[in-house]
C-alpha cells in the first residue's frame, strides 16, 4: 500500500498521487458503465472503492469510512440489477423516474444523513478536515448510489450535486487528481441523464406505489 500512496507524478503543481489517480480512473470506468447500463458498473466501483480507502485510511478516515459503505452499496448494487436486470427489453436494467414520495424520502434521507454525519465529524475532528461538505458528499455519494441501484433517473442529478461540493474540496484538501476526475465526472453525468431520461420516456411502465395516478 505504500507505493500506492507514494507520488505518481505532479500536475499544475498539484502531486497525484498513485492511489488517489489509479482509484478515481476505476470510479470514472464505473459511471461510465452505469450510463450504459452495464452490470459491471458494481464489481469496478467495489474495487474503486477498496483502492481509494487504502489511499485515504490512516490520515483521512472519514473519506475512508465514506468507502467503506460504497463497497457495501456496490454490493447491494449488484444484486439489485442482478434481481431486476429482466425488467428491461435488452436485458438490461430499466430505467424510470422515482415518485414523489420516493423522492422525497431520498431527500428527507440525504437531509438527516447529512447533518448526523456532519456532527459525528465535529465530534471527532480526526475524522474530517471539513466536516460538512465531507458529511455532504458522504451521504451524498450513498444517495446517488442507492438512487442508481433502483435504476432512477435522480442517480444523475444526485451525482451532479455531489460534484458542485467534490470539485472544490478534493483540490483543497491535496487530492487533486480526485478533483479533476469530478470534473469529467459532471460531463459524463449529463450525458448519462440524457440517455436515461430518454430511455424512461420510451420504457413502459408499471404503476408504482406513490406515482401520479
Amino acid at each position: 500500500m505504500n507505493t500506492l500512496n507514494s507520488e505518481a507524478f505532479v500536475l499544475f503543481g498539484q502531486h497525484i498521487l498513485w492511489s488517489d489517480m489509479v482509484g478515481n480512473l476505476f470510479g470514472l470506468a464505473a459511471l461510465a458503465l452505469g450510463w450504459r447500463r452495464s452490470i459491471w458498473t458494481w464489481p469496478v466501483q467495489f474495487l474503486a472503492g477498496l483502492i481509494l480507502f487504502g489511499a485515504f485510511f490512516g490520515h483521512l478516515t472519514g473519506s475512508a469510512g465514506k468507502q467503506a459503505v460504497v463497497m457495501l452499496v456496490a454490493l447491494y448494487g449488484w444484486w439489485q440489477w442482478q434481481r431486476g436486470k429482466e425488467q428491461g427489453e435488452d436485458g438490461h436494467i430499466a430505467v424510470r423516474f422515482a415518485t414523489w414520495r420516493e423522492r422525497a424520502a431520498m431527500a428527507a434521507a440525504a437531509a438527516a444523513g447529512t447533518v448526523a454525519v456532519a456532527l459525528l465529524f465535529t465530534a471527532y475532528p480526526t475524522l474530517s478536515w471539513d466536516p460538512w461538505p465531507d458529511a455532504y458528499i458522504f451521504v451524498g455519494t450513498i444517495v446517488a448510489m442507492y438512487a442508481q441501484a433502483r435504476g432512477m433517473v435522480e442517480f444523475w442529478f444526485a451525482w451532479l450535486l455531489v460534484d458542485l461540493v467534490g470539485v472544490p474540496l478534493n483540490f483543497a484538501n491535496g487530492y487533486a487528481f480526485s478533483g479533476f476526475v469530478y470534473v469529467i465526472y459532471g460531463a459524463l453525468v449529463l450525458w448519462g441523464l440524457r440517455d436515461w431520461w430518454l430511455r424512461s420516456r420510451q420504457a413502459v411502465q408499471p404503476t408504482l406505489e406513490g406515482a401520479p395516478a
